[in-house]
């Protein structure tokens, strides 16, 4: 019997050859038995993690809604309706999968409405702020 080393998808296996001809034994008890090597466990195929899609926060006119990129909760909203604020500022914090992300002003204007307060669970897509221009 040849002994052989085999590797299949990073496995290495030992594997031996008998080659049989009219003078070999033929039946299976006449023979010894090799060790049997349990196949490998299949592993799922990898999945590229989703690239994160930006929500489009203003609306056509000047004036818009600010709306949440991702589902999340709210840490702090740090403006008021009537507040002026400009292009960059933090408008508010949401924290999604334990990151937080600054939701900023897409541009110079005044607060209209607040529609979240700190400690809510937001979706994607849900109105945080409207802004006039």
């Amino acid at each position: 019997m040849k002994m052989f080393r085999v590797v299949v998808n990073g496995n290495e296996y030992q594997v031996g050859i008998e080659e049989l001809n009219d003078t070999a034994p033929s039946t299976p008890a006449a023979r010894p038995a090799a060790p049997a090597q349990p196949a490998p466990a299949a592993r799922p195929a990898a999945q590229p993690a989703p690239k994160p899609q930006p929500a489009k926060p203003v609306e056509a006119g000047g004036g818009g809604r600010v709306t949440a990129p991702m589902p999340g909760t709210i840490l702090r909203v740090e403006v008021t309706a009537g507040s002026s604020v400009t292009k960059g500022q933090t408008l508010l914090v949401l924290e999604a999968m334990k990151m937080e992300n600054e939701i900023m002003a897409p541009h110079d204007g005044t607060i209209q409405e607040v529609n979240v307060s700190q400690g809510v669970s937001v979706n994607a897509g849900d109105t945080l702020i409207v802004l006039s221009a």
